[in-house]
């Protein structure tokens, strides 16, 4: 079992960390609100640090999960920050939804330091991180990235290395892509639904058994025929992500004109006051349209 540090408790990182100290390992964790570290160890077991270097000190691997491109760089970089206290040798796994950019820029430092950098992001929502089931996309060297999957497995149904340092941010902006695209379709299938008179639900139960189902449908059609929103994967995180999306695109040459155009209508869905609603809330600005 490894000695292990967790950065970042919010509604995926901490079921992660949990998984963690329930596979054995030995966890300190940092929150940047610390009442939050203190009530996950009440309830976990492990230790609680002030800093994420305090937290980082001994830790064979640093994991972090936390909100953006700033936040990632203010856990890792600083005096109080995570790699200050890593010591030669040592591990970081970053689970957090960042840019291809950063993810590079920190490895870079990392790697200077002796530190080893692997990115993690990770699918599957709140439900997957607190089931142990979220699937994992990861970038960096072979040889880090086989020190991680072992550990990474307390919170994984599948794990994989698919390139250099930045592919598995690359991988989860494809990810994001197919959601958007297939949220869209699948509000317009049930406003359409609902327009014609017809029972959602029965052709949902009827349609998700053949080429038209998705993870999406299967898991979210019910919640959007009831209107309820107030759950899983917000708004104004998707937009962030899908930010990262399409200006890594236009830097690539790329172009994303589904994702740009729901990329709008998500905007529509947080100037209803939606920007906490799940991501499945899409529906909202059809129902209010029509």
């Amino acid at each position: 079992m490894a000695k292990v540090a967790f950065l970042g408790l919010g509604v995926m990182g901490g079921p992660m960390a949990g998984h963690l100290v329930a596979k054995g390992h030995q966890v300190t964790v940092y929150n940047r609100t610390f009442s939050k570290a203190e009530a996950w160890v009440a309830k976990h077991g492990g230790a609680a640090a002030v800093t994420p270097a305090a937290a980082a000190s001994g830790a064979e691997i640093v994991f972090a999960c936390v909100g953006n491109d700033d936040d990632l760089r203010a856990v890792c970089l600083g005096d109080q920050g995570a790699f200050a206290g890593m010591a030669a040798g040592a591990l970081f796994v970053d689970h957090t939804t960042v840019s291809a950019q950063v993810t590079r820029e920190l490895a870079g430092v990392a790697a200077a330091q002796g530190l080893g950098f692997v990115d993690a992001p990770v699918s599957g929502g709140q439900a997957g991180a607190e089931n142990g089931v979220l699937s994992v996309m990861c970038g960096g060297a072979q040889a880090d990235y086989d020190r991680a999957e072992p550990v990474i497995a307390a919170y994984a149904r599948i794990c994989r290395r698919l390139g250099e340092s930045g592919a598995g941010q690359l991988a989860k902006m494809m990810n994001q892509i197919c959601i958007a695209g297939l949220m869209q379709g699948l509000s317009e299938a049930l406003a359409f639904g609902e327009k014609a008179g017809l029972d959602g639900a029965a052709v949902v139960e009827v349609i998700s058994q053949g080429a038209a189902g998705s993870w999406q449908m299967a898991n979210r059609h019910k919640s959007m025929l009831e209107g309820r929103f107030d759950f899983g994967f917000a708004v104004d995180w998707m937009r962030k992500d899908l930010k990262i999306c399409l200006e890594t695109a236009d830097a690539l040459g790329a172009s994303l004109p589904v994702t740009a155009l729901v990329d709008q209508f998500y905007k529509d869905v947080q100037q209803m006051g939606g920007g906490r609603n799940d991501t499945s809330s899409l529906i909202r600005r059809l129902r209010k349209n029509g």
